[in-house]
Formats: C-alpha cells, structure tokens, sequence
C-alpha cells in the first residue's frame, strides 16, 4: 500500500512541473524555483518507492549465499 501511495505522491508533482511548463512560466524565478521544490519531492518519494522494491526483493543484486563451509581455525 505504501508503494502506491508514494507512486502516487511521486507522479503528482511531475504534474505540476507539467502544469508549469503548459502554462509558460517556467521562464520565471518563482516557476523555476517550483519546478525545483517539485522535483526534489518526487525524487523523495521516488527514492522510497525504490527502497520499498528492493526490500521486496523486486529490484537490486540477487546474490546467492556462498557454499564455502566455514573454516575453523586451529587451536
């Protein structure tokens, strides 16, 4: 539930940045500096939908644990 919820929260500002651009203002400081704050918010809760796929196991390194038994050293 998380992960969508943060999938949405994610999309959302990138429809602003989106609203920004259609409605040309991006030329000015307060359309620069929204595109700024929008884009460090969705990168936020893109960063949290990644943690939460890699703690499912979905995305990341998949190593296989070794089969190298233990060594024990002598006394």
């Amino acid at each position: 539930m998380i992960l969508l919820i943060s999938l949405l929260f994610g999309l959302l500002p990138l429809a602003g940045i989106a609203w920004i651009l259609v409605g040309s203002s991006i030329t000015s400081v307060d359309g620069l500096f929204m595109s700024l704050i929008l884009l460090t918010i969705s990168g936020i809760f893109f960063l949290n939908v990644f943690f939460e796929l890699r703690e499912r196991g979905l995305i990341g390194k998949h190593t296989a644990p070794s089969k190298v038994p233990p060594t024990s050293k002598p006394d």
